[in-house]
């Protein structure tokens, strides 16, 4: 099984949280929209060194956004609006390339193909 790194759960593995770190040993993917978001909250959080430096790692995970999924994920943000644009974005790539969309946002819970870890 694929897996989408959202932004929450790059953070958690960067918090450290065991449950989402175990998920780097998967096939695992994100976009460049949950990485400017990964390095938001971890300059915010923890300074721009470590921001960096999780930036890059998980720099080598990116996908290329497809105009389809911005188009879907738009339709998505408008009938969800409380996730974020990166988030609406990576659930329909999640969705579109066969993934599950890894995250523990409680806004995506009980949707199809969710990985949902607390």
């Amino acid at each position: 099984m694929k897996f989408f790194l959202d932004t929450y759960a790059m953070v958690e593995v960067v918090k450290g949280n065991k449950n989402y770190a175990r998920y780097l040993d998967k096939e695992v993917s994100t976009n460049m929209l949950n990485l400017y978001e990964l390095y938001f909250v971890l300059l915010r959080n923890f300074g721009a060194e470590t921001a960096k430096k999780h930036f890059q790692n998980f720099k080598k995970f990116r996908m290329e956004v497809e105009d389809s999924c911005i188009f879907l994920a738009s339709q998505f943000k408008l009938d969800k609006k409380d996730v974020s644009f990166a988030d609406a974005l990576g659930y329909i790539m999640a969705k579109e390339n066969g993934m599950k969309f890894l995250t523990g946002d409680k806004e995506f819970r009980n949707l199809p193909s969710v990985e949902f870890v607390n």
